[in-house]
């Protein structure tokens, strides 16, 4: 015999009660349901619990006090709270308190449904949540890291990853989603920077036939692709502001609307962003949205740069070459001491990813069998990609003088990343679309792939 799930449903409105009661258990679910505090405290005393649905304003406290006890009492119980329309800083509050999710009144049963099912497909707490080793790293930094991805992973709460370009904000990104309730879901990762500004709004949320030029059919957006999943907003900072108001109307009613249409189109996504820029100077200067700040880092995660794990690149070296290596069908090659000590003298501006395409290149120079010093090229490198000191009394008019000085960081940055403008663009903290235009502005769009 299957036992059902149970579920604790706290409203002081009968008839809001009694609706979600009557709806959960249509979905095969035991519920009880209590009208205040106290009530509700008893119940969960009496009985385990698989979810929790409370509303904010209850006559003997609110659902935050009841979110912060079942957090302490019942570790691993998801709590959704019930918010009124329109209180965004409500459905915050409760997210930064512990809560899984919030549900915004009128109640949208489309809304209800896929909440209840992610939460009870949660694992139990006691089962390590992060099975796949992809953070590498026993450092202090790292182990936090991780602890916090794994606590992330249990909530549907919106998360902002930031850290430097290559130290890993994406693969954070899937970690949590991959351990999430989600994980059946699909991952959509966007790169906010390389979308046309005129065509975003038409990628992100769909359009209907005709509603833009060459329009032939109904196109859904990347949102609905993501349902049911986590859409990933990577260097979000590259979004112009219009389409920020835009995003934040998404977030706050889980609604998107594609372009052409009249009626809006419920989405059931967990949004992760990141970015490498800091959100707060933008703010200061009106280039990002502080209410659209505010809904995006709900919680932070900060991914540490390489650098500050220096102790962490050895296990690193291995692990990526053991990747390296599987290319090839060979057993990877060990690094000796002089080579292992310059990797981990070195500053590594390009993080994870600077040291991955090190070793890369080492791999096809060494032997086969050994990596030493030689095989890393780090002195050519460093004379390769510097830019030479800058001579002020070189005769050159002020505009074509600071014209080098651009080409010359574009190119370097072009050559550190071995021609992908995405990453160069991050690397010299543009957006991707002010990369491009520099190239095509400089005479270089031409000479440079893709």
């Amino acid at each position: 015999m299957t036992i059902k799930p149970a579920c604790l449903v706290v409203d002081d409105e009968t008839d809001i009660r009694e609706l979600l009661v009557m709806t959960l258990e249509r979905m095969g679910i035991s519920t009880d349901s209590a009208a205040d505090v106290d009530d509700a405290k008893f119940l969960l005393s009496q009985r385990h619990y698989a979810l929790c649905l409370t509303d904010m304003r209850l006559p003997d406290g609110n659902g935050l006090d009841l979110v912060k006890h079942i957090n302490s009492s019942y570790p691993g119980l998801p709590v959704a709270v019930i918010t009124a329309y329109g209180s965004a800083d409500n459905a915050v509050s409760a997210l930064k308190a512990g809560a899984f999710d919030y549900l915004s009144k009128p109640i949208s049963l489309n809304q209800l449904r896929p909440l209840v099912q992610s939460a009870l497909k949660l694992p139990a707490p006691q089962t390590p949540s992060i099975t796949n080793p992809a953070m590498i790293g026993e450092s202090p930094a790292m182990v936090q890291v991780r602890n916090l991805i794994e606590k992330l992973a249990r909530s549907q709460a919106p998360v902002h990853i930031c850290g430097e370009p290559g130290s890993g904000k994406e693969l954070a990104a899937r970690l949590i989603h991959r351990n999430s309730s989600r994980q059946e879901g699909p991952f959509v990762s966007i790169k906010c920077g390389a979308l046309a500004e005129n065509l975003m709004e038409g990628e992100l949320f769909g359009y209907k036939k005709g509603a833009i030029a060459n329009a032939q059919e109904d196109k859904p957006g990347l949102f609905q692709a993501a349902n049911g999943g986590t859409i990933y907003l990577d260097e979000v900072a590259d979004l112009p502001l219009s389409m920020q108001v835009k995003l934040l109307r998404v977030i706050q009613e889980k609604k998107v609307r594609m372009v052409g249409d009249q009626q809006d189109v419920s989405v059931d996504v967990r949004i992760i962003s990141a970015t490498h820029r800091n959100l707060g100077v933008m703010m200061e200067h009106g280039r990002f949205r502080q209410d659209l700040y505010y809904r995006l880092n709900v919680i932070g995660l900060k991914v540490p740069a390489l650098r500050d794990r220096q102790e962490d690149i050895p296990l690193l070296t291995t692990a990526l070459l053991e990747k390296l290596s599987r290319r090839t069908n060979l057993p990877p090659p060990s690094v000796n001491s002089e080579a292992m000590r310059l990797l981990k003298k070195r500053n590594f501006p390009g993080n994870v990813r600077e040291l991955e395409n090190i070793l890369e290149r080492a791999l096809a120079l060494c032997d086969g069998k050994t990596i030493g010093v030689d095989d890393l090229l780090l002195d050519q490198e460093a004379a390769g990609t510097l830019a030479p000191p800058l001579e002020i009394d070189n005769g050159l008019p002020l505009p074509a003088f600071l014209e080098n000085i651009e080409k010359t960081a574009i190119l370097n940055a072009l050559e550190k990343t071995r021609n992908n403008k995405t990453e160069a663009a991050k690397l010299l903290g543009v957006s991707f679309r002010t990369l491009r235009y520099r190239l095509s502005k400089l005479g270089l769009g031409k000479n440079q792939d893709d």
